[in-house]
């Protein structure tokens, strides 16, 4: 608190006197108030950190404000927003599709070349917050493209190379859908 340090400078004689520990508590609390207005106005310059400041973002872009979404998925929408201006390719669209916080996705174009295809390589099921990425995506897709969109779930195969057998797997208190989404590292095996 700066008023502990006001008087940290004063004459202990000064420091004893309740007059000037007021007007040094007056003082002190309002550049704390200032410090900290700061240092939240400094977290909005960042999409990352950004709070309040995430409405102005959405207006700049043209995003239709959703208060009710998490943060970290209207950062997303933002940061997805950001990168989607230019050229329009695989790398561009992988760039837009990577500000999800999801997980890594490949873009490849279908042998017809038709079809783009998204890819989710390291995220099992589908991710919470697909139709803000599918809308992202499909702005900045050339409307003659199709847009295909690849999960990945945890197969029987993947299960049966951990060498666990049926009653383990039930010990783990997972459903057949947690597994399915997530794989057996979401239980007690780890």
């Amino acid at each position: 608190m700066i008023k502990d340090v006001l008087n940290k400078y004063m004459h202990r004689v000064y420091r004893a006197d309740p007059y000037t520990n007021v007007v040094n508590g007056a003082i002190g609390a309002t550049l704390d108030d200032v410090h900290a207005k700061t240092d939240d106005w400094l977290l909005q310059l960042n999409v990352d950190t950004a709070t309040w400041a995430l409405a102005i973002y959405e207006k700049e872009h043209g995003i239709v404000t959703d208060v009710k979404k998490p943060l970290d998925e209207r950062r997303s929408v933002i940061k997805s927003k950001m990168r989607g201006t230019g050229k329009i390719g695989a790398i561009q669209i992988k760039i837009v599709a990577d500000a999800w916080s999801n997980g890594d996705v490949e873009v490849t174009l279908s042998p017809s070349g038709g079809t783009v295809i998204i890819q989710f390589t390291n995220v099992y099921g589908i991710p919470s917050n697909i139709p803000d990425l599918q809308a992202a995506v499909r702005e900045i897709v050339p409307a003659h493209l199709a847009i295909e969109y690849q999960y990945k779930y945890y197969t029987y195969g993947e299960m049966k190379e951990t060498g666990l057998t049926y009653e383990q797997i039930a010990a783990t208190g997972l459903t057949y859908e947690q597994i399915l989404t997530g794989g057996l590292r979401n239980g007690n095996n780890d």
